[in-house]
């Protein structure tokens, strides 16, 4: 597949997924939009494990606000719904873990596309903006669904109505990400982490996915038995047979995914 906007390539069964226009902060164009649709899609298809991460000092800043020409000439409810909708779900119903490795600024729905991966990984330098505020906009691509069930209402409002910016640091202290983690460290960090989900139990990370995303609509009994029925369908894989083997034996387990 050739990209203009951003750089995909797959090895050791890792999707990495680079948002590549790194002279605007990897702005998010319609272009870069239908292009990380189309490698997600694929990662789903082809790899055990999806990264996305930018180039450059930026993760995103966001929308390219010149995509449309003018500001005239700037629908948002149609970007939102034509573009905007696809791309986030894809990476939400991505049937493998997703980490988004933010190396740089999140702002805006930059931010936002971050938090729809599973696992959000920053370096501690990076920073997240809920910038919209500032030009006049609520929160979008996805903001007003992660940011209450990640850090909560109180923070999420506040992160909304102040356009303030959050460092990784205090993402990570208020559950809005996974971790923070140095930035001498970041590159090799989530690559070990992806590679640890590369050749975990592809299934089961598949069902936890699942479970969770159906807790936010189920009452507890209807949730007791999601959960009966995905673990019933674990409990038949190669997977869980070779990871109780791999205990008993006292040995790593050797995942085939299947």
């Amino acid at each position: 597949m050739q990209f203009q906007t951003i750089r995909y390539e797959i090895a050791d069964d890792i999707a990495v997924l680079t948002l590549n226009r790194p002279d605007v902060m990897n702005a998010l164009s319609s272009q870069m939009r239908a292009e990380i649709l189309e490698a997600v899609k694929d990662a789903g298809k082809n790899a055990r494990a999806l990264v996305m991460t930018g180039e450059g000092r930026a993760f995103c800043s966001g929308q390219d606000l010149s995509d449309a020409g003018t500001l005239n000439a700037l629908d948002l409810e149609r970007v939102l719904r034509d573009e905007y909708v696809p791309m986030l779900q894809a990476i939400y119903d991505c049937p493998v873990p997703t980490i988004c490795a933010v190396n740089g600024t999140a702002a805006g729905a930059g931010a936002n596309l971050a938090l729809a991966a599973d696992v959000v990984i920053a370096t501690e330098s990076a920073v997240f903006l809920q910038a919209f505020a500032r030009i006049g906009l609520m929160p979008d691509a996805g903001g007003t669904y992660w940011l209450p069930r990640q850090m909560g209402a109180a923070k999420a409002m506040g992160a909304a109505l102040f356009a303030e910016p959050i460092t990784a640091r205090q993402a990570d202290e208020w559950g809005m990400i996974w971790e923070a983690v140095p930035d001498a460290e970041f590159n090799a960090h989530w690559r070990a982490r992806a590679a640890k989900l590369a050749s975990g139990p592809s299934i089961a990370y598949q069902h936890i996915k699942a479970s969770f995303r159906g807790s936010w609509d189920n009452n507890l009994e209807q949730q007791l038995l999601l959960e009966a029925q995905l673990q019933g369908t674990c409990g038949g894989t190669r997977d869980f047979k070779e990871g109780v083997m791999a205990f008993l034996e006292k040995r790593p387990a050797s995942y085939e995914g299947r």
